[in-house]
């Protein structure tokens, strides 16, 4: 896949399974090219909620273009949780912490990539090197509402993740 001058690949492996790119967006905050997304599926979908509610592994990759600090991040996640999963949040808020405090100011050309295994969890990696474990599938579930669910950071940038 190739966007706004990022070219990710086709394909991703999760231990033996191996994931196709479903499609790839733009986060743009006013003129500023943040980051390119991009969502990886066993097979190709543009349906939201059956990307949220299939329990198999999934991949979400945020490819920075700008340099982001950690503390802008960690605002973005509790605000993308309490947009796409508020009723949940109770049961989340605990493991939401934990997530947050993982990150580390993002720079440009530097990617963090999610992953979603069933019975294990979301692995976060972050330049490649693997930082944390949270685990729980209701957390993977809302982590991709975030981007998927009724309020993402961008119509466009919903589109682009669902391949349309």
């Amino acid at each position: 896949g190739n966007l706004a001058g990022v070219t990710l690949p086709e394909t991703s492996k999760v231990g033996d399974t191996q994931l196709v790119l479903n499609g790839m967006g733009l986060r743009k905050k006013l003129w500023v090219k943040v980051y390119v997304g991009a969502i990886y599926l066993r097979e190709k979908s543009s349906d939201p909620a059956k990307i949220i509610a299939a329990d198999e592994p999934k991949q979400m990759v945020m490819h920075f273009l700008y340099e982001v600090d950690a503390a802008k991040l960690v605002d973005a996640w509790k605000e993308g949780f309490a947009n796409n999963s508020a009723a949940k949040l109770p049961q989340l808020q605990q493991r939401l912490d934990q997530f947050c405090v993982l990150w580390r100011t993002m720079k440009v050309g530097e990617e963090a990539t999610m992953t979603y295994s069933p019975g294990v969890g979301v692995k976060l990696a972050i330049g490649g090197s693997e930082v944390g474990l949270l685990q729980g599938k209701d957390f993977a579930d809302a982590l991709f509402a975030v981007w998927l669910g009724d309020a993402p950071p961008s119509a466009d940038l919903k589109k682009g993740v669902l391949g349309q």
